[in-house]
């Protein structure tokens, strides 16, 4: 029996009705996407309703199905997480703000368990918006975590810099101290010494002015020694008129701290100006206070790769003492050496030195010079009848005036007892004759004093040899001078001769 064509497909449009029907009650394909994400989807139509979320939206978000569904005001659901303190208000008005555009933005949501979400806002071509948000707690940990790290790496590394450059700096202080030692030890004289401290000073502290002084002989003033970059109008400073004096330690002088102006920069400056900021240094060798070291700050930024300034100019006054000491030292040991003890003048050993000298340098320039050699008359009598001790008095008033002679470069030597030599450079004959005499006449007037009383008339004899006249080696030179000394001892003392060839000739 053959169907009914109308009834068979009459049964067809109710089986598919039946299969419509059980796909409607079914989760679509998009559905069920959505909901495999790990990710939170919510879509925001143009009018700011929710349309569709996705179920990780509640474990995301923390919330339940009463706090969002489809028809949820987006201003309410944004309201909503300020109260449970995602955000703030300020924030809330910002993001109602950029809810109305139409460009991406992203913003933070602090949970109330903790944790931080992170949702990107995505605008939609014909209207509303698509937010993606993601549990970014243990990324923003990491992250700080990082940060955390970086910033102590990197704190590290500007600690490790800063150590390496105060490690320069200092090695670069010691290379410089070791250099100026270096100079100073080579110095055979003072002035020496004082143009090497004012080169140093210049180049490695171009930032300072100041001045090294050292005390006078009388020790109750100190005399400026040597100056750098203009330094100051001090010529002398009292030795109670410095802190650093009177304290016996280095002194640094600051506005801005509790500290007061030595004396000798308040008299420096003028009442108007302040005082700069200042370092006096005491300059002391073997325990004495030798000096003082001054030097004031004007800019400080032009003394590259030194860490403390005070410091390293204190070590400079250090190593500036010591070389002043072993000057000194090295003068005092050469002036024993050089120096007779009882009248100052130099020994026989020195003159003997300084003869060849002036022999070589003469014969190189063809010149000339002069040779004397003075004894004075009867002084074997002159210790018998009045004593050693005013014997000595007599030499030295001797030696003051050989010493006060007018003869430019005059060596002037004690060779032994009351024997004297003075070697005059660029000497001639004629000039000889007139120093030999000024000298027979100063010392004839001279009255000596000993124990309050009056001495006898000192007189003394002298012979010239003139170079190369009467010799060109020193004992040729110093044969002929005693031999005329002798002559004028014989005929009478209290004169002078000149040797001229085999014979002498009297003035």
């Amino acid at each position: 029996m053959k169907q009914d064509p109308i009834a068979k497909k009459d049964s067809h449009v109710k089986v598919d009705q039946k299969k419509t029907k059980a796909h409607a009650s079914e989760p679509s394909t998009a559905r069920l996407i959505m909901d495999a994400l790990e990710q939170c989807v919510i879509y925001w139509s143009a009018t700011g309703i929710c349309e569709l979320h996705n179920r990780r939206t509640f474990e995301v978000l923390e919330l339940e199905p009463k706090h969002i569904g489809e028809g949820t005001p987006l201003e309410e659901f944004l309201t909503m997480g300020r109260d449970r303190g995602e955000f703030s208000t300020a924030k809330l008005r910002e993001l109602l703000d950029m809810f109305q555009l139409t460009r991406p933005f992203q913003y933070d949501c602090q949970m109330p368990s903790g944790r931080v979400v992170a949702a990107k806002v995505r605008p939609m071509r014909g209207g509303g918006h698509v937010v993606t948000l993601s549990d970014v707690t243990e990324a923003r940990r990491a992250v700080a975590a990082l940060n955390v790290a970086k910033a102590e790496a990197e704190k590290a590394e500007r600690k490790a810099s800063e150590v390496l450059e105060d490690e320069r700096a200092r090695q670069r202080e010691a290379s410089l101290l070791a250099q100026m030692d270096e100079w100073l030890q080579s110095c055979k004289s003072l002035k020496e010494l004082f143009d090497i401290v004012t080169t140093f000073m210049c180049k490695v502290l171009p930032g300072t002015r100041g001045q090294l002084f050292i005390y006078s002989n009388s020790r109750d003033v100190l005399e400026v020694a040597c100056a750098w970059n203009c330094g100051s109008d001090q010529d002398n400073v009292a030795p109670d008129s410095c802190w650093a004096l009177r304290r016996g330690r280095s002194y640094t002088y600051d506005p801005e701290e509790l500290c007061f102006v030595c004396d000798h920069v308040k008299d420096a400056h003028s009442k108007e100006k302040k005082a700069d900021i200042y370092l006096c240094v005491p300059i002391v060798a073997h325990g004495d206070t030798v000096g003082l070291l001054h030097l004031e700050f004007v800019d400080e930024s032009r003394n590259p790769g030194v860490i403390d300034a005070p410091a390293f100019i204190t070590r400079c006054g250090e190593h500036i003492s010591m070389a002043i000491a072993n000057v000194k030292l090295r003068d005092e040991l050469q002036d024993q050496s050089t120096r007779d003890s009882l009248t100052g003048l130099y020994n026989r050993r020195y003159f003997m030195n300084a003869l060849s000298r002036e022999l070589a340098q003469t014969a190189s320039r063809q010149g000339n010079f002069a040779l004397l050699s003075v004894d004075a008359d009867k002084f074997k009598n002159f210790n018998d009848e009045h004593g050693h001790d005013a014997g000595d008095v007599v030499l030295e008033a001797i030696a003051e005036k050989m010493l006060a002679l007018d003869a430019d470069g005059a060596v002037v030597c004690r060779v032994g007892g009351e024997e004297f030599s003075i070697l005059l450079p660029a000497t001639d004959r004629t000039r000889a004759s007139e120093i030999a005499e000024e000298l027979r006449a100063n010392i004839a007037e001279m009255r000596v004093k000993y124990v309050g009383g009056p001495l006898p008339k000192v007189t003394i004899s002298a012979g010239i040899a003139i170079y190369p006249t009467h010799g060109t080696q020193a004992k040729e030179l110093i044969k002929a001078a005693d031999t005329a000394l002798y002559a004028a001892k014989k005929d009478g003392r209290d004169k002078w001769k000149i040797a001229e060839g085999d014979g002498m000739i009297e003035f």
